[in-house]
């Protein structure tokens, strides 16, 4: 079951849309379930986001942690931004189902993604940033489901 927040950021989704001449996209996926998640930042050159808008193609719990995600850096200075994980989109919609947590490392890591093309392009290092993933399970072993 979904809580309110959940289904009011997946019916109300924020910040939806695309920002031209972003300041950094990322882009990200999850090639088990097929979502994808591409986030917009806007960066002022104190380093502020000044807006972030969002287009996912999944279901509505990544959906509404997209939303969520958008909202939560909204405002933010890079390094504040880089503390918005999956457990903070998750808290703030007041949880996930089990089988949908992937939903919010799909957004922290689209934030990432987006932070990491932000600095390519400005030629800066962002502290604790690493080279984000294209796709959630990049690096796991292919797990064999046993029946």
């Amino acid at each position: 079951m979904y809580s309110e927040k959940v289904m009011d950021h997946f019916q109300n989704p924020r910040n939806v849309g695309e920002i031209e001449n972003a300041s950094g996209v990322g882009t990200v996926g999850n090639a088990k379930c097929g979502d994808i998640m591409r986030i917009y930042l806007d960066i002022d050159d104190q380093g502020v986001i000044r807006d972030c808008k969002f287009k996912t193609f999944g279901c509505g719990a990544a959906v509404a942690t997209s939303s969520m995600a958008t909202e939560l850096v909204k405002g933010k200075t890079i390094q504040e931004a880089m503390e918005v994980t999956n457990k903070a989109v998750m808290e703030a919609l007041d949880g996930l189902p089990p089988v949908k947590v992937h939903c919010s490392l799909l957004a922290e890591e689209a934030i990432h993604a987006a932070l990491w093309d932000y600095a390519g392009k400005h030629g800066i290092k962002i502290e604790g940033l690493e080279k984000p993933k294209s796709d959630i399970h990049e690096g796991e072993e292919d797990e064999q489901e046993e029946y």
